[in-house]
């Protein structure tokens, strides 16, 4: 009798495709599960692992990305191999990963960025935040990236979540208060040659919705050289607002709270300035000689929605706001992938409560699930990531317990990657870079010191490896 996929005699054999928290919470999950024996294989197109938490977090936010202590805890486990460096759909195919495994699991986030959809748009200094977030994290994506720091003055920043309030105190802190961190050296020199003195943050509702944290704010206003002014108009909240915010979480009350505060204290005497805009919307880039030189928006009043829930009403009012840069952070977008479906409308892989679909609407693809960013939309904290996760693995084990969802494996992805001679990062290989880096950041009185090249950290490792 053949043992069942599960069992110690032949464990379930499951592929991770993507190593930000997503997956590693989803690795958790199923080690955690009672009965279950799993032999988990996380592949990243990366040489390094953690994704956003790598090359998203902010190089100031060192106390956030030190959850990568429990996903280093999880890859001790002897069922959990790692695969650096291999990029599906090239490397692999999605069919060959359904040859290898018996059930998959995206976990690759989502990718690129929103766009603003205006005129305008197309002009030089107008960037995703995606972008000048992975540039000053080194991420190997973006470190060709330019931006012509030293020859603006005024950013803008459109959309007002915790993406935006990073760019923005990156953009106004102090390069000496980042040189001891993780930031890449290429985004340090140019920080340093930066003329930016005034961030307008752009929000198209009003103070009462605002999308970032109330720490992100505060710590803006903790800097040393920066006011945070709010304009007394827009920092007072319409009736709707007000009766609306009786219901919502303790951290809209506390942004409300401290941008009425900040209202009152006007515009400040230090010499950088955060302007936290609301009831704005970007309608066009003004440009000059292919420059961007002004963001056009439009004002709009709240007005609620059939649920009761403020939403913004366009007026006949229009204003414009002088930015030399200006960052959209509105959102992410998955990127497809061939032999996944993509929704492309949501910009993530079309599922039914963490079981990918054949397509929009379809039927459930046998074997494949999906988490994170790629399941839902970029929404929530690194920690959102695990209870999203712990779901889609309830799922995987229901379909196993009832013979249904699982892939019939005839081959191994180490024999395959071999075969085609991927220099395929493992673990361990992974343990040595991260101690070099720490080392060699170290010995330069930094945390770490990130190669934002892929070619560079290959031959790292390859030097590591003896």
């Amino acid at each position: 009798m053949t043992p069942s996929p599960g069992s110690a005699e032949r464990p379930l054999r499951v592929a991770i495709v993507g190593s930000g928290p997503s997956g590693f919470y989803a690795a958790e999950a199923l080690f955690k599960v009672a009965g279950l024996h799993a032999q988990v294989d996380m592949i990243d197109r990366l040489p390094t692992p953690f994704g956003l938490v790598r090359g998203g977090v902010a190089p100031d936010h060192q106390n956030i990305k030190s959850v990568v202590k429990v996903y280093q805890k999880l890859a001790e486990n002897p069922g959990f191999r790692f695969h650096g460096n291999v990029r599906v759909g090239k490397d692999v195919q999605v069919a060959e990963l359904d040859q290898c495994f018996d059930m998959i699991v995206w976990a690759i986030g989502c990718e690129s960025d929103q766009k603003l959809g205006i005129p305008g748009e197309e002009l030089e200094g107008v960037h995703s935040a995606t972008s000048f977030v992975g540039w000053y994290n080194g991420h190997p994506d973006h470190r060709t990236h330019r931006f012509d720091l030293a020859r603006a003055t005024r950013a803008a920043v459109v959309g007002n979540g915790n993406v935006s309030m990073d760019v923005s105190r990156i953009l106004l802190k102090s390069p000496d208060a980042l040189a001891s961190t993780d930031i890449a050296d290429h985004a340090l020199e140019q920080l340093r040659r930066s003329s930016v003195r005034e961030v307008s943050l752009l929000g198209r509702r009003g103070p009462a919705q605002a999308a970032f944290s109330p720490k992100e704010i505060e710590e803006i206003a903790e800097l040393p050289d920066v006011d945070v002014v709010v304009r007394a108009d827009e920092a007072a909240l319409d009736e709707y607002s007000a009766k609306w915010l009786e219901k919502q979480a303790r951290s809209a009350q506390r942004n409300v709270k401290f941008l009425s505060e900040h209202a009152a204290l006007g515009e400040g005497s230090k010499p950088r300035k955060l302007r936290a805009r609301f009831c704005v919307a970007p309608v066009e880039l003004l440009g000059r000689e292919g420059r961007v030189v002004a963001v056009k928006v439009q004002h709009a009043v709240l007005v609620p929605d059939s649920t009761g829930t403020p939403r913004p009403q366009m007026l006949d009012r229009f204003e414009e706001i002088p930015a030399d840069l200006v960052f959209r952070a509105i959102g992410y977008r998955g990127v497809p992938i061939p032999g996944l479906a993509h929704d492309e409308r949501k910009g993530i892989v079309p599922n039914d409560a963490g079981r990918v679909l054949e397509k929009v609407g379809g039927a459930v693809r046998t074997g494949h699930y999906v988490v994170g960013w790629a399941k839902r939309g970029p929404s929530g904290l690194v920690g959102t990531n695990s209870p999203d996760s712990k779901a889609t693995v309830e799922q995987m084990v229901a379909d196993l317990q009832q013979g249904r969802g699982v892939l019939a494996p005839s081959a191994t992805l180490g024999a395959l990657l071999q075969q085609r001679g991927v220099d395929a990062v493992s673990w361990q290989d992974w343990t040595k870079l991260d101690a070099h880096e720490v080392a060699t950041g170290s010995a330069r009185g930094k945390v770490r010191d990130k190669q934002p090249d892929v070619e560079a950290l290959m031959a790292t490792v390859r030097t590591l490896r003896g």
